[in-house]
């Protein structure tokens, strides 16, 4: 009787089934997946690739803004951004900052990212100025020189808009002419 059962074996081996690899429904769901997180995650990603530096300089200077204010009622001094149109920079200091620390920090105010520029900045009932220093005055009682600030990068453009009296500062994805944001 074991002869037979020992035929039977070579004749009909039992197979091992290998485990180890995935069905093809498997790697269908994950390219499926794969693809639909593709679809969702590249437009967004692109978007902020193109507009990354010029985005992130507006948050930059509206939070920096922000921050003078708060800084100048808090402390009761005024400060002031400074604005450097022709060499692309921006730097902050005290009103009552001495000549020797005013030309350090100038020295060491940082460049805009990229391509970043700044287009033009206009002071209401002024000219709009292209190059050279101009300056936002944060008032120790908590006012803001009214001023229009244009960044651009390429094609994309930023309006900041400095509001007097108020607390914000108002941001446009466009540029805007300084007449329409009166």
């Amino acid at each position: 009787m074991n002869k037979v059962v020992t035929e039977r074996i070579r004749i009909f081996p039992t197979r091992i089934l290998n485990n180890k690899g995935f069905t093809l429904i498997e790697l269908s769901v994950v390219v499926f997946l794969v693809t639909v997180m593709l679809l969702i995650a590249v437009p967004r990603v692109r978007d902020s690739v193109l507009t990354d530096g010029i985005q992130s300089t507006v948050n930059r200077l509206t939070n920096t803004a922000r921050e003078l204010r708060s800084e100048a009622v808090r402390n009761q001094t005024d400060y002031i951004l400074n604005i450097d149109l022709s060499g692309n920079r921006l730097w902050t200091l005290t009103a009552d900052a001495t000549s020797e620390s005013r030309d350090e920090i100038k020295k060491k105010a940082p460049r805009l990212p990229g391509d970043v520029k700044i287009a033009d900045v206009y002071y209401f009932d002024h000219e709009k100025n292209y190059e050279g220093e101009m300056q936002i005055v944060f008032s120790r009682k908590g006012y803001i020189q009214p001023t229009v600030l244009h960044l651009s990068k390429g094609e994309s453009s930023f309006t900041v808009i400095f509001h007097p009296f108020l607390q914000t500062i108002e941001i446009l994805d466009r540029y805007m002419d300084y007449r329409s944001a009166d």
